[in-house]
């Protein structure tokens, strides 16, 4: 998705850099190297920086991280497909219930089934 810098603070270039240089200028998720081939995909990696709470108002650098394009587009498909559905006026509380509930199913999805025993 195209960045609207109207979004973002005056110095977000520089947050960027500076999120980007504390990620070793590298995925923070698979490691990707920036400007190099993904390992996954094959096309030269352009890191971007993801916001954990999808707040572009949001800038503390604990709630940054520096994703290459594949990364960040898995970690933005249940937010995006919240948008889709529900529209972005919905956003803030909205989200915040329904990642909530993802995060709540997908605990329960990963827990062993009642016969497995636990690695």
């Amino acid at each position: 998705m195209p960045i609207n810098y109207h979004d973002y603070p005056a110095n977000w270039r520089e947050i960027r850099a500076r999120i980007l240089a504390r990620a070793g200028n590298r995925c923070e998720k698979c490691g990707a190297a920036n400007g190099e081939p993904n390992p996954i995909t094959g096309s030269r990696v352009v890191l971007t920086v993801h916001h954990l709470d999808h707040d572009t108002a949001n800038n503390d650098h604990g709630n940054l991280q520096a994703l290459c394009q594949l990364c960040h587009n898995l970690a933005d498909g249940q937010y995006r497909a919240f948008n889709r559905r529900y529209g972005k006026g919905t956003r803030s509380e909205n989200y915040s219930l329904f990642s909530q509930a993802c995060e709540a199913t997908e605990s329960v999805h990963q827990q062993p089934a009642k016969n497995e025993v636990p690695s």
